[in-house]
């Protein structure tokens, strides 16, 4: 077994580095980016290689377009052609409910791209920043010494069995995060899969901003994304996926014909690319740093996609583990300090958003608390803006939910139906 020394040759003089990243997309290359930025030896895994497709709710919410912006690539995705969001409209039934989200300075655009260009312009920006990108590279354990962890082991593009060191090794490889297996990353919540979805492309299906339906204990939504593609998406009791695991693009077509309103948009569109479908999407939250390791995005916490917020969640992660992880490099603040501190505040600001997206997505009543409250929403327009804000990051979920601004908005349906 060799080392991967600078050059990605395998030596016994290995360079070691400050910060190794495993897993090369939404988390790891804006933290990677970040780190090296700040002058830190960065070295960057990811088993595919860029561009390449994931599983993906492509949307980017209003916090993440805000650090796309603050990091300097919200240009670059703009140049991508990528089509802006701004109108969000919630379908109940015969009800439908339309907004903009705004911000202090105006309407609160936000994106949905999809992930061979989100994610190769990621990587791009991590390696123009210093941080070195190793493709096709499998990490298969981590390396510890005296009960830290040291670095990692793992299987080169060619095949080669490789270790390399650093200081501190970060999993930001999805739910299913090797990293988390190998550190054995206790569960601090998990709440289980609610729902499932399926989603895929279509052609000549177009739409301008977000649509939702809700109907039948399913939601189907759709959203633009790039080279005039529609998203079309459908989120699902499980009880459904196992019912008709052998037949999910058959039901998902079927569920989609079964909304009027999608049926009339699809009726001459065309699908296009590859068929999504999963079940196992668990909403949890792990434990997230130890002696040597951390974990960001996916890896570390994890909520149903029906509320659309994991590339956002990936990019404040990176955001907020890229200050902690400089501060403890650096001297500033003990880095298990620091790593506690990252922990403890980002569990606390997503609790809220953890039980929003866990009613959403219950299979009792897809919609939840916000189905509740269409009827007094109405035609009050202020509220549908500020409902869309909820939905697009602009507006803190725990403000609007907040039982003084409930009482607000049914005394104010009360006086819309007189």
């Amino acid at each position: 077994m060799g080392e991967l020394d600078a050059d990605g040759d395998s030596s016994p003089a290995s360079k070691h580095y400050d910060v190794i990243v495993v897993g090369a997309r939404c988390a790891g290359a804006p933290l990677a980016m970040l780190l090296a930025r700040a002058g830190h030896s960065v070295l960057l895994l990811d088993r595919a290689h860029f561009p390449s497709d994931t599983m993906s709710t492509h949307w980017i919410l209003r916090p993440g377009v805000e650090l796309l912006s603050k990091w300097g690539l919200l240009p670059d995705l703009m140049a991508t052609g990528c089509p802006p969001i701004r109108r969000i409209s919630l379908c109940f039934g015969s009800t439908t409910l339309s907004g903009e989200p705004t911000t202090p300075r105006g309407t609160a655009t936000t994106f949905a791209p999809r992930r061979t260009v989100l994610d190769a312009l990621l990587t791009r920006a991590a390696r123009a920043a210093g941080a070195e990108l190793r493709e096709g590279f499998a990490v298969r354990d981590v390396l510890r010494e005296d009960g830290r962890v040291r670095g990692v082991v793992g299987q080169s593009g060619d095949g080669r069995a490789v270790v390399v060191r650093s200081r501190l090794v970060i999993g930001a490889d999805g739910r299913s995060s090797t990293v988390a297996r190998a550190v054995r990353a206790p569960f601090v919540e998990d709440r289980g899969a609610l729902a499932a979805i399926s989603y895929d492309y279509w052609s000549d299906v177009p739409v301008e901003g977000v649509h939702a339906h809700f109907r039948n204990r399913a939601a189907v939504s759709l959203w633009p994304t790039h080279d005039t593609r529609t998203v079309v998406s459908l989120s699902f009791p499980r009880t459904e996926f196992a019912a008709h695991r052998g037949e999910a693009e058959r039901y998902y077509l079927r569920a989609l014909r079964g909304v009027p309103e999608v049926a009339e948009r699809i009726r001459a569109g065309h699908r296009e690319g590859r068929f999504h479908t999963a079940a196992s999407l668990r909403n949890f939250t792990r434990r997230s740093h130890g002696p040597g390791w951390a974990l960001a995005g996916d890896a570390a916490h994890h909520k149903d996609p029906i509320t659309a917020w994991g590339i956002s969640e990936a990019f404040t992660d990176a955001q907020a583990l890229a200050a902690a992880v400089h501060a403890g490099l650096t001297g500033l603040t003990p880095m298990e300090r620091a790593l506690a501190r990252y922990e403890e505040r980002r569990n606390a600001a997503r609790a809220a958003l953890l039980d929003f997206t866990c009613e959403q997505a219950c299979p009792a009543s897809f919609g939840g608390a916000v189905a509740r409250l269409v009827p007094a929403i109405g035609s009050t327009q202020d509220v549908a803006d500020e409902l869309a804000g909820v939905i697009a990051g602009s507006t803190h979920v725990e403000d609007f939910m907040h039982p003084a601004n409930i009482v607000r908005i049914m005394d104010r349906g009360t006086v819309v139906r007189r």
